[in-house]
């Protein structure tokens, strides 16, 4: 039930759009206390613009197959446009999708044996369904991939990286306009442009700006402050606008020269500043000349770097699909004003059934949510719906959107350009795979697993004598390393700080055992079925024989016994390529060390041993940020600036006696005596 009901009844951001939500299936109780304002029959919640309903099942529904599930369904299904997600016993979506009339849509999955295996599994693991009305079969659309990357539904087609993009800011709150990069919600007032595919991008295009426009960078703190020109003057790269070496106007000209560059009208500021420059030469100013040659060459050398010809396009994203080896990458090139502002790959998750245009279509569906779309889309296949991801994304950006496969001239070059770099990008990510592969194929052989692993988790700890313990775990993959699910562990129960009578200082066993403890109690309460492939497949620990045992106490104490263990040990003098390797019920060993695999462990290993360090040192750069005088009630930042101008130290203070203390300035004699109380509780 909770997974349900956790993320704000289905779509409460979507308070907006007028439309009606309905539930029905096979868990128990979820009609039961869902919201404050439930109506007493408990069969309806009327919101401000919509209304939500959760129906009442028998407890014999939940023993229904998932075809029978969706088959009672059927009534409560809306004859409408919408959105339906399929939800299993645990509460977790599997599937969201839109449809023109929902009812149609979803009686297509009452016959499973008319399905694709991979949607025949789905359909089996279905115990609830909810559904959403809306006006249109667009808003549909918009809400169905608004859905999708929030949920990650695991039989979706999954747009897994979609950070999102810097841009050019010109502000437009200050006389005197900065120019700076932006992320993030455009709430400043301002022009924005872009997006630039990466942080890299947007700077080498500020330094571009900054030597062809001489626009400031600094903050308005820092521009209201200043006296004298900054560096950034001396080095012609600002105007100084700060000190009055420009006036408003002619600063004015600036901005506008900088905002017609960056919508794609350089050539006509070139012709403008080569005239300036003639004249300028021809009255025998050369200084002035020079600084006028060195702008235009500032502004060539961002078209000199171009590597695609977009001249004649304004603002547009090029869009195009490579498949090889059942994988797909997308890559997308972002034009603006005539220029190419970079590019980035993706590869979407999907299914082995799902088709050139559904990938794509979702794809541009989900990539979308987060960022306004040009006015014109470049895609190299037709997708599923042409007309409605249009009609969507229109409906998005308040403004026309196209979308557009060419089949000509320069469009078409600018597909295929973007078709070779998503074929080269497969390709490098497809060798890299087959390579891991191979590495999980030795990995699997040398510690005997029935399979090739498909996450593997390492774990270390760092600490100093005991001081500020901080464990580290590593998950690895075919992909390679996975570091959204890397974790750190501050240890508690050992060293001096934790308090443990059990752990002297620098216990490493104690330590690993209440790492591995935390992780694995966790993983038994949350999934204790394997189902959400979180478990690992083998845990290998940085360590030896004696870390083994430990980490094998851990897992006999939770009952936890099909999970590999392994310990690599580092070799005499701790040199590379003379580990010893660990197994329970096996004589340690060593690996050849050319032996790809122990390259390999290697790596993850150190991996491990990295990541463990950066979580130690963070803690420990945390904790001498911090003072005992944070500790004390009613201690400030005034009170405790006086304390240590006075004494010179937090030890000196702790040191005082309770007649000094009352000398500070600031400090009353009740603050005194608190003060030293905490540090002499003992009297």
């Amino acid at each position: 039930m909770d997974g349900l009901i956790r993320d704000g009844a289905f779509a409460a951001e979507y308070t907006d759009r007028a439309f009606h939500v309905k539930q029905c299936g096979s868990l128990q109780g979820h009609a039961e206390g869902v919201r404050e304002n439930m109506s007493k029959d408990g069969n309806e919640i009327v919101g401000p613009r919509r209304t939500e309903y959760r129906l009442k099942t028998e407890p014999k529904v939940s023993a229904l197959k998932g075809a029978e599930i969706i088959k009672s369904c059927l009534p409560e299904a809306p004859a409408t446009p919408g959105v339906y997600r399929m939800v299993n016993q645990a509460g977790d979506v599997l599937y969201v999708g839109k449809a023109k009339n929902i009812r149609k849509r979803v009686t297509s999955y009452v016959n499973p044996n008319r399905q694709s295996p991979r949607i025949r599994r789905m359909v089996a693991q279905t115990r609830s369904m909810e559904f959403v009305s809306t006006h249109t079969e667009a808003e549909a659309l918009l809400l169905e991939a608004d859905l999708i990357k929030k949920l990650t539904p695991r039989y979706n087609i999954l747009l897994r990286d979609d950070k999102s993009f810097p841009s050019i800011l010109i502000t437009g709150d200050h006389a005197f306009p900065q120019v700076l990069k932006h992320r993030g919600a455009r709430k400043r007032e301002g022009e924005y442009f872009g997006p630039f595919a990466s942080a890299g991008a947007v700077n080498q295009s500020l330094h571009v700006m900054q030597r062809a426009f001489l626009l400031r960078t600094c903050t308005d703190s820092v521009f209201a402050a200043r006296t004298r020109p900054c560096l950034l003057h001396q080095i012609k790269r600002c105007a100084a606008p700060c000190v009055g070496r420009i006036g408003e106007s002619e600063y004015g000209d600036l901005v506008a020269q900088a905002r017609d560059f960056l919508t794609g009208k350089s050539a006509e500021i070139q012709r403008e500043l080569s005239r300036r420059m003639q004249a300028a030469s021809d009255a025998q100013a050369y200084e002035k000349a020079a600084e006028i040659r060195d702008r235009i060459k500032a502004m060539t050398s961002v078209q000199a770097r171009q590597d695609i010809s977009a001249q004649g396009l304004e603002d547009a994203d090029v869009i195009a699909l490579h498949q090889a080896g059942g994988q797909s990458c997308i890559q997308v090139f972002f034009v603006r004003g005539g220029y190419n502002f970079g590019n980035r790959a993706y590869y979407p998750s999907h299914g082995g059934e799902a088709t050139r245009d559904q990938i794509l279509e979702a794809f541009v569906g989900q990539f979308y949510t987060n960022k306004e779309p040009p006015r014109l889309l470049l895609l190299s296949d037709q997708v599923t719906e042409p007309a409605l991801l249009a009609a969507a994304l229109t409906e998005k950006a308040g403004r026309k959107v196209r979308l557009q496969v060419p089949r000509r001239g320069d469009k078409l070059g600018l597909v295929a350009f973007a078709l070779e770099n998503a074929e080269r990008a497969l390709g490098r990510r497809l060798g890299e795979s087959a390579t891991q592969r191979e590495l999980l194929d030795g990995v699997a052989e040398l510690f005997e697993l029935d399979n090739r692993p498909e996450r593997i988790e390492v774990y270390d700890n760092s600490h100093i004598s005991g001081a500020k313990p901080v464990g580290g775990m590593i998950v690895s993959g075919p992909d390679g390393f996975v570091k959204n699910a890397y974790r750190k562990f501050n240890i508690r129960s050992a060293g001096p700080a934790g308090g443990s009578a059990e752990a002297e200082a620098g216990d490493d066993y104690a330590m690993m055992r209440e790492m591995l403890t935390r992780r694995f109690a966790r993983a038994l309460k949350e999934d204790p079925d394997r189902a959400e492939g979180q478990w690992p497949d083998l845990v290998l620990i940085d360590g030896g024989a004696g870390h083994l045992s430990a980490a094998r106490e851990v897992f006999d104490e939770l009952g936890v016994n099909d999970v590999a263990l392994a310990a690599i040990a580092k070799g005499p003098d701790r040199n590379a390529g003379r580990e010893r390797i660990f197994v329970p019920g096996r004589r340690p060993f060593r690996l050849d060390n050319r032996d790809p695999v122990l390259y390999f462990l290697q790596r993850l290993r150190d991996e491990a041993h990295r990541f463990a360090i950066g979580g130690h040192r963070a803690r420990r750069s945390r904790d001498m940020e911090r003072s005992p005088l944070d500790e004390i009630e009613g201690i400030g930042g005034v009170r405790k600036k006086a304390l240590l101008h006075h004494f010179g130290s937090a030890k000196a203070v702790s040191q005082a006696g309770l007649a000094d203390l009352e000398a500070v300035e600031g400090i009353s004699k009740a603050m005194a005596a608190r003060i030293y109380g905490w540090f002499h509780a003992e009297d």
